[in-house]
């Protein structure tokens, strides 16, 4: 089968970043987008054609892939990625994919945060594999304050977190997405590049403070204890080996120490032309779901 247009695969299309991605994608007529999903129901709605997409069935990723030029690639964050993208990678290789822009995490190359020095052992295979490639790192989303690992951090007026008064660097999906539309559209310029992206940097009591500028009504930051997410998340049948990465990058800011510098806000700005999304932005944008009914004291 030939397709007329440049064919771009989108995996984790329902995500928070996918989900802005397709939507960006989808407003350019020269493209030919495909949703890489485990359900293709739940992607009914991107108004784009969907593949039947399942990282731990390596059967799925071949026909997901045919006559696809490039592709937008994130796993599930969990010790499986290396299996996951290996196998990816090694199907997008026999399918002709020229092009792989990577959603990694945040860090420099010298990283000694654990789960941020996996992903950029998928970026080295990626390379190694022969591909033209751009690789994203994004700081921390913005969203993961309206829901994260099947929580609320947010909850009636209260935010709560693990990481103490440490000064955190953040970006929103969107902007990110945004990013990864650019160098879908246009590989050339961002073929070979490793951008860094984040808009913003605040302490959870100062992102309370914007949401109770924002939506009117008292927030306050509560720091928990990081002991307390590795047991919460492993009992709920988190994978045990990621999530305790994440516990020891936790506990090193709640102890006053930053595992490493933030990215530059220039990046970001510099690929979009603007001025990335800042807190206060982000929490008018999703006044809403921050916004709660203060209960009165009878």
């Amino acid at each position: 089968m030939t397709f007329d247009k440049p064919r771009i695969l989108v995996t984790g299309a329902t995500g928070k970043v996918g989900t802005a991605l397709v939507r960006y994608l989808r407003a350019e007529p020269g493209l030919e987008i495909v949703a890489g999903v485990r359900s293709p129901h739940r992607a009914a709605g991107l108004g784009v054609a969907t593949a039947h997409l399942d990282f731990d069935r390596p059967e799925t990723l071949a026909p997901a892939m045919e006559g696809v030029d490039r592709v937008f690639m994130m796993t599930a964050y969990t010790v499986d990625m290396f299996r996951q993208s290996k196998d990816f990678v090694n199907a997008a290789r026999r399918a002709g994919v020229k092009h792989i822009v990577h959603l990694g995490a945040c860090g420099d190359d010298d990283t000694r945060v654990a789960h941020w020095g996996w992903q950029q052992f998928v970026e080295r295979y990626i390379e190694w594999a022969g591909f033209s490639f751009t690789h994203l790192r994004p700081d921390i989303f913005m969203q993961n304050l309206l829901g994260y690992g099947g929580s609320r951090p947010v909850s009636e007026g209260l935010v709560r977190h693990y990481v103490g008064d440490a000064r955190i660097s953040w970006v929103d999906c969107d902007d990110v997405a945004a990013v990864a539309a650019l160098c879908l559209k246009q590989p050339e310029p961002h073929a070979g590049k490793t951008y860094r992206l984040a808009s913003d940097v605040k302490t959870f009591h100062e992102v309370a403070g914007t949401l109770s500028q924002v939506v009117g009504k008292p927030f306050a930051y509560e720091p928990r204890p990081a002991r307390e997410f590795i047991d919460k998340v492993t009992a709920a049948g988190a994978d045990p080996a990621y999530m305790y990465s994440a516990y020891e990058n936790y506990a090193e800011y709640s102890a006053g120490k930053t595992p490493e510098p933030g990215a530059p806000f220039g990046v970001l700005a510099g690929l979009l032309g603007r001025r990335g999304t800042t807190w206060a932005e982000f929490a008018a944008r999703h006044r809403a779901e921050f916004d709660y009914q203060v209960r009165h004291q009878a």
